[in-house]
C-alpha cells in the first residue's frame, strides 16, 4: 500500500513516515496542501493533517474527494466535534486526534482499507493465523479446513482481531471498527460476541482477554 502523509511539521512527519515504512508501507510525504494535490503521487490512502501552512486541510480533503475515492484519514490536533463532523461530511473515512499511538493508527489504516475493499470488491489476501483462515472479500472463515458459521458482526470482530494477531485490541477500538463510530450502546455487546466466537472456534484460548484493555487473538 502506498500512503501519502500530508504533514508540515518535521517532528511529527519524520517518525510517522519511518514507523509506517517499518510496517511495510510505501510512504510519500507532502509538506503542504499544494503538494498533497499533486496528482502524480497517486496514493492508495492519505493521512491528512488539517493545519497546513498554505491552505486548510479541509479544503484539501474536499479537493481530493472531488476527483478520487482514495481513502482519507484526517490526523490532526483539531479534535472539536465540529471539525470531526465537517471532515467526515467532506468525505474523510476516519478522524484521528493527536497525540496517537502508531499501533492505533495502523489499526485504523487497516480498518479503513478493509471497508474500502469491501465497497469496491478489490482483491485482498486472506488472513491466516495458524489453522485459521479469514477471507475478507468472500466473507468466509475456516479453521483447519472447517467452515465457521459466523454472523456478520462475529465475522467483523474476527477480522479486527486477526489483522494483528497477538496484539491487544482495546474495547473502544473494537466498537469503532466493528460497530462503526455511530454505535453508542453498551460495550458489553463485545463480551457477548466474543463468547459466541470462542464457542464457534471450539477453543476459548483462541481469543484471550487482556485485563483492563480488551482482547487479542492468539498468534498461532
Amino acid at each position: 500500500m502506498r500512503i501519502l502523509v500530508v504533514e508540515d511539521e518535521d517532528a511529527i512527519a519524520e517518525p510517522l513516515v519511518d514507523g509506517l515504512r517499518r510496517e511495510g508501507y510505501d510512504v510519500d510525504r507532502a509538506p503542504n496542501g499544494t503538494a498533497a494535490l499533486d496528482e502524480a503521487l497517486e496514493p492508495d490512502l492519505v493521512l491528512l493533517d488539517l493545519r497546513l501552512p498554505d491552505m486548510d486541510g479541509l479544503d484539501v480533503c474536499r479537493a481530493l474527494r472531488s476527483r478520487s475515492d482514495v481513502p482519507i484519514i484526517v490526523v490532526t490536533a483539531r479534535g472539536e466535534e465540529s471539525d470531526r463532523v465537517v471532515g467526515l461530511e467532506l468525505g474523510a473515512d476516519d478522524y484521528v486526534v493527536k497525540p496517537f499511538g502508531l499501533r492505533e493508527l495502523i489499526a485504523r489504516i487497516r480498518a479503513v482499507s478493509r471497508r474500502t475493499a469491501a465497497r469496491t470488491g478489490n482483491d485482498a489476501a486472506p488472513l491466516r493465523v495458524g489453522g485459521l483462515t479469514v477471507d475478507i472479500r468472500a466473507r468466509r472463515a475456516s479453521l483447519d479446513g472447517r467452515d465457521l458459521e459466523l454472523t456478520p458482526k462475529e465475522f467483523d470482530l474476527l477480522v479486527a482481531l486477526a489483522e494483528d494477531p497477538g496484539a491487544a485490541i482495546s474495547r473502544r477500538r473494537l466498537l469503532e471498527d466493528v460497530w462503526e463510530t455511530s454505535w453508542y450502546g453498551s460495550a458489553k455487546t463485545i463480551d457477548v460476541h466474543v463468547a459466541a466466537l470462542r464457542r464457534k472456534l471450539g477453543d476459548p484460548g483462541w481469543i484471550e482477554t487482556v485485563r483492563g484493555i480488551g482482547f487479542r487473538l492468539r498468534a498461532s
